[in-house]
């Protein structure tokens, strides 16, 4: 079976939200459970089945978590050796050809993936284009307005 990658800091950041559903969440769901249900008639009883849908809810995001973590591969991008390449995990900061504009884009895995941060998914476009390339290479990529082309101004791994 093929481990889907992901940062040290995406898997610790999955366990922690595993971790506070657990340990807090379940916990408070039980509670409102069990006092919807003493109000008497299920039927009719607004409070019961919230708060069955939200345990049905959080159940169903600890199962993904649970998948998630146990089926990924945690990669340290500090310690990749990789030279100048742009490898998973890496941040690279690249310039728009047209508009001089610079972004900063993280690879990373994609259970993390999160453009408002600047966390783009291994499996994107703009990754794929980037995977393999070094400083002050230029990329192409697709968009729906039509091709991109960008130069890699700098790569990190932190």
């Amino acid at each position: 079976m093929n481990r889907a990658p992901i940062t040290q800091r995406g898997a610790d950041l999955l366990k922690e939200e595993l971790k506070q559903l657990k340990t807090v969440e379940r916990p408070k769901i039980i509670d409102a459970v069990a006092e919807a249900r003493a109000h008497g008639d299920l039927k009719e009883n607004a409070e019961y089945h919230a708060a069955r849908e939200q345990q049905s809810f959080t159940e169903g995001r600890i199962a993904e978590l649970e998948g998630i973590i146990s089926n990924s591969e945690v990669i340290d991008v500090a310690s990749l050796n990789v030279g100048d390449k742009v490898v998973f995990g890496a941040t690279v900061v690249l310039e728009e050809e047209e508009t001089g504009e610079n972004v900063t884009y993280q690879i990373v895995g994609d259970a993390e993936a999160d453009i408002d941060n600047g966390k783009i998914s291994i499996s994107s476009p703009i990754a794929r284009a980037m995977i393999g390339k070094s400083q002050d290479d230029e990329i192409a990529v697709q968009a729906p307005g039509g091709d991109k082309i960008y130069f890699i101004e700098s790569i990190e791994y932190i």
